[in-house]
């Protein structure tokens, strides 16, 4: 992984391409480059430095080529240098981008060395690049083709050959591919958004498909060798998520987009019913017995709180698996549960795994909640919810974790409706403080200059401990998270509860607690637990509700929210645990949009 973009067409390509890679940065990468096929033959140019230094070489050597490809890569096999970099070369005349793990590389690397083949890299991608040169004899398309056939794993590929110097070929197996169809010409891409301005129309690829483009054609077969049929759509890319406009980062942006976001995600809906999932949603949702949620990372907690919702509303057992987990067990499954995953981008490996393999013990009831309409998972599910959060460009993820709550809110009260626990006149309220979120929303990011404060002592810090109980727990596992992955400071989330079964060892005048205090049934127990961390010696850093019954005074600092939300209080709260976690990656001068080691969307095991 992490980002191809790759184009043949009637003039020079090379800008494109570039462009395309900026477009797609915001996925992470370590290293980048491009291979095109010149006047000279095949070229390649490549970077351990930004795609802002790649162009600026690319521009001082005046590379131009009416065809080629281009990559961003994400260390998986080798560590980030120029040798791991993609392109990778075979016999100085054949180039491959690859997202994705192939996981019998090591087979095939002893193969291809025993054939004579010298490997210069420590990655699984030189191999691909190594066989589909071993069976090449002037078809490049036939080559791949049976590459393919051999290779185990996920895969995204593009290949170019500089005897087929108007010629890409690429292939698909658990990793997204798409094509951009355009009046000049015919681009490969990983995602739309590498193609904003360039294509006007998409071909999504499905598993197995192998495709070949020249400038003014289109060629897609199956796994099994069957052309496709499928024309390219129009659809529209957003272009407006890759402008920062007048933020610092697209963190930021993010963040202050969250009430037009819901708002979007909100638009049309005045009743909640199953036809909201889409049309097959009433037969699907019609006897099921539980929900089983499968999901990783800021998805998986976005599920935590819709347990607390549908066992609370709709009175239905719902269980939360972490999706890389559940697909090595195995587990006690009813073919009559509502497996229901959340994701992003609609192509987490993981998860796509996870359902996969619930649908192959006999889970046919299926529904995902995801940002990307055109998604492998949306295909693959019989039901959705679409959260219309736009492009989410920082890899911290923000206004989709908010899109995500409102639609588990809308499926557990649509649940709990056709279940005879929801009256009308409950729903009616249900919906009137959905569509309240967006000013709601607005309210908490006026909060940020009092959050810049508290961001200034946490940026000090090392560890941090998040404190929150039922509603609020998967919340504080939220902001934990949010503050690891772009401060670096070491933070951990419990139930409040917990306290004294361990976590308050840690607790010192070193050790900031950031609590979660709304005003229902569980305020006395977290004023309680504040106490225990006081009487520690700890600082605490308390969000609480308008009339909750905790102030400010030596040692507990307190930020006011509005009046309690109910149920819906989880994404008020989620807001200024964002907006501390951003600030205090700032004040430590962190890359807030693009943190050490992580990638936006993660499409390998």
């Amino acid at each position: 992984m992490c980002g191809i973009v790759g184009a043949v067409a009637r003039e020079n390509i090379v800008p494109a391409l570039v462009e395309g890679l900026r477009r797609l940065e915001y996925r992470g990468y370590d290293s980048c480059g491009v291979a095109v096929n010149s006047a000279r033959g095949l070229e390649r140019m490549r970077s351990i430095e930004r795609v802002s230094h790649l162009d600026s070489r690319l521009r001082r050597a005046r590379l131009e080529s009416a065809s080629g490809i281009a990559h961003t890569r994400w260390a998986t096999h080798g560590a980030p240098a120029i040798r791991n970099a993609h392109p990778m070369l075979s016999g100085d005349a054949l180039a491959v981008v690859h997202n994705g793990i192939i996981e019998n590389y090591e087979a095939l690397r002893d193969e291809l060395s025993n054939a004579g083949y010298a490997f210069v890299s420590q990655t699984d991608t030189e191999v691909i690049a190594h066989l589909i040169h071993s069976l090449y004899d002037g078809d490049l398309f036939a080559a791949v083709r049976e590459a393919v056939q051999r290779l185990r794993g996920a895969y995204a590929i593009a290949v170019v050959h500089e005897d087929t110097p108007h010629i890409i070929v690429g292939a698909r197996e658990g990793s997204p591919l798409l094509i951009g169809a355009a009046e000049d010409g015919n681009f490969i891409a990983s995602d739309a958004l590498a193609l904003t301005g360039r294509a006007d129309r998409f071909l999504f690829l499905d598993d197995g498909d192998v495709c070949e483009l020249t400038r003014d054609t289109i060629r897609v077969v199956t796994r099994n060798g069957e052309p496709v049929e499928r024309e390219p759509q129009r659809i529209s890319v957003e272009n407006s998520a890759v402008e920062l406009g007048s933020y610092r980062h697209y963190m930021q942006k993010e963040i202050f987009e969250q009430p037009e976001v819901v708002a979007a995600t909100l638009r049309g809906v005045e009743a909640l019913t199953p036809e909201l999932f889409g049309d097959a949603a009433p037969a699907t949702f019609d006897g099921i017995d539980s929900v089983q949620i499968l999901a990783c990372g800021t998805s998986y907690y976005a599920g935590l709180v819709a347990k607390y919702w549908l066992e609370t509303i709709a009175k239905i057992k719902t269980d939360v698996e972490i999706a890389s987990e559940y697909r090595y067990r195995e587990p006690v499954t009813s073919r009559r549960a509502l497996v229901v995953t959340i994701s992003q981008s609609g192509e987490t490996a993981d998860t796509l795994a996870a359902l996969k393999y619930a649908q192959s013990l006999g889970q046919t009831r299926t529904l995902t909640v995801c940002n990307v309409p055109s998604s492998a998972m949306v295909q693959l599910c019989g039901t959705r919810y679409l959260t219309r959060a736009g492009q989410e460009v920082g890899v911290a993820s923000t206004k989709a974790f908010t899109a995500q709550l409102v639609a588990l809110f809308m499926l557990a009260v649509t649940l709990g409706r056709e279940r005879g626990h929801v009256t009308a006149l409950r729903e009616s309220q249900y919906l009137q403080q959905l569509h309240g979120l967006p000013q709601m929303l607005t309210s908490m990011l006026e909060l940020e200059p009092q959050i810049v404060a508290w961001a200034t002592r946490l940026a000090e810090k090392e560890n941090a401990l998040f404190l929150g109980r039922g509603l609020q727990y998967p919340v504080a596992l939220e902001g934990a998270l949010k503050l690891k992955e772009i401060s670096y400071i070491h933070a951990e989330a419990y139930p409040a509860g917990e306290l004294k079964h361990g976590p308050l060892a840690l607790v010192t005048e070193a050790m900031p607690v950031i609590a979660i205090v709304p005003d229902d049934a569980m305020q006395e127990k977290m004023k309680s637990n504040i106490q225990e961390v006081r009487a520690r010696g700890g600082q605490v850093y308390v969000l609480a509700d308008k009339d909750a019954q905790i102030a400010s005074e030596e040692g507990i600092h307190v930020i006011r929210m509005p009046a309690h939300y109910g149920p819906l209080s989880p994404v008020l709260y989620t807001v200024p645990l964002q907006l501390l976690a951003y600030h205090t990656a700032c004040t430590r001068g962190a890359d807030v949009d693009k943190p050490r080691n992580l990638a936006k969307s993660v499409t390998v095991e």
